[in-house]
């Protein structure tokens, strides 16, 4: 069997988390619409007659460190490249962009063979630009492999988990067959319900927003789940509460409905807003928030 570790990079929003859920068939990396989506790392565990994937889903590397949880985010996505055998680089379209100089320069140190594949080609309707873009790539960085893909469509996914195989290698299991992550329950239901945040609210309001578990209890018939919602300022708490509660109703809702379909149970889930001054820019606060160096 050919097992091993998997690093799935790439600026924000560039769909990783989304690729990750296709591959493994469950939602397991939450997924929006919006940059910085994945804060976390996150493990997704494929195992098949022809062995084990272990991918890793980062958080995007970006430009921007201005504040503690973005140098959080861009150190997570860096840590990734350690340890792992193989690295698939998503990109979205034809084109470089700014940033992606600087994860040419990470491969060249890090030395571990990259498969590119550029994802969301059903919108490419000119095939011999994707052609012309492989050759023009390919003169750039060594790639193993370079692969067009669609992760929401499926297009070429299992070609991609070939070559994966192909480059991982041989050994036993690293995780029982029937694990999927590593990541708890509990984890998992905090960042369903910041998903629906993510979802729900305007453009800027998620990333000043984090969720909390505070309790997490297991019933014979009834999970009951008790989350703070973190903000910055009161401003931001009148928003996510919404006129009579209507917005937080809705995101509560939402979140239980996915958290139900995860863990296959009845779900009572309470919701409170509460305001952290400053959170996202408070190394002391990310870490109390359970944003953790070594996960």
């Amino acid at each position: 069997m050919n097992c091993g570790y998997v690093a799935l990079i790439g600026r924000p929003n560039v769909g990783k988390s989304t690729l990750m859920n296709h591959i493994l068939g469950q939602k397991i990396s939450i997924t929006s619409r919006k940059p910085q989506t994945t804060r976390h790392r996150i493990l997704g565990i494929n195992t098949s007659d022809a062995g084990q994937v272990v991918y890793m889903d980062t958080p995007g590397m970006h430009q921007d460190e201005k504040k503690a949880l973005n140098r959080y985010l861009n150190r997570t996505a860096d840590t990734t490249l350690l340890g792992v055998d193989v690295v698939v680089w998503l990109i979205d379209g034809l084109s470089w962009h700014e940033y992606d100089e600087q994860i040419f320069k990470k491969l060249k140190r890090a030395g571990l063979p990259v498969i590119l594949a550029v994802n969301k080609v059903d919108k490419v309707k000119d095939k011999e630009a994707i052609l012309a873009f492989f050759d023009q790539a390919q003169q750039r960085y060594p790639f193993e492999y370079l692969i067009p893909i669609s992760a929401l469509k499926g297009t070429n996914l299992d070609e991609l988990q070939q070559r994966i195989l192909q480059l991982l290698p041989e050994g036993g299991l690293i995780y029982p067959e029937d694990q999927i992550t590593d990541r708890p329950e509990r984890f998992l239901a905090a960042e369903i319900v910041r998903e629906k945040l993510t979802r729900r609210l305007g453009d800027e309001l998620p990333y000043a927003i984090t969720v909390e578990i505070e309790r997490y209890q297991e019933l014979p018939n009834i999970t009951k789940i008790y989350a703070i919602i973190w903000v910055e300022r009161s401003t931001q708490k009148n928003i996510v509460i919404g006129k009579q509660g209507e917005m937080l109703k809705k995101i509560g809702s939402d979140a239980r409905a996915d958290i139900q379909k995860l863990i296959d149970q009845k779900v009572y889930l309470q919701l409170w807003v509460k305001v952290k001054k400053g959170w996202s820019n408070s190394e002391r606060s990310l870490q109390s928030l359970g944003f953790s160096e070594i996960e």
